[in-house]
């Protein structure tokens, strides 16, 4: 089973790809779109899970650190409704909170430069949210 992660922005969009096993996240892409034009992305993820053939989307959660749901938390669950129901398939919602700061230390750890880790971080948040789900669904089938 091959799941897509994204981790949702106001202007990108964060994606990783797991391998077919769906034991392992590898960051894939980013894409770019015009502020909350969340309409623009569905006919890429439309080919992306075909071309992949993706059964599950395992879409960030942006919860506040609190764990209280605020507006990018509505934005995000809003954006699940939509995926579902013009992509036809399941989308679990994956807490996100630090991801992407998790993404920029990793990037700072390996000396990336502060240009080319603008470019990654998205997609690399991403890989984390999808290898955060993948872990604990491998743990709970132990």
């Amino acid at each position: 089973m091959r799941y897509l992660g994204l981790d949702l922005g106001t202007r990108t969009l964060g994606i990783s790809l797991s391998d077919k096993t769906g034991t392992i996240a590898s960051a894939y892409k980013t894409i770019r779109f015009e502020e909350n034009d969340y309409d623009s992305l569905i006919p890429e993820l439309k080919e992306l899970i075909k071309e992949y053939q993706i059964e599950t989307i395992v879409l960030g959660f942006p919860k506040n650190m609190n764990n209280t749901v605020g507006e990018r938390g509505i934005t995000t669950l809003s954006f699940k409704e939509k995926l579902e129901r013009e992509l036809n398939i399941k989308v679990v919602m994956q807490d996100e909170r630090l991801s992407t700061v998790e993404a920029t230390n990793y990037m700072i750890e390996a000396d990336i430069s502060r240009k080319k880790r603008k470019k990654k971080v998205d997609s690399l948040a991403a890989n984390i949210i999808l290898q955060t789900y993948l872990d604990k669904m491998k743990g709970r089938n132990l």
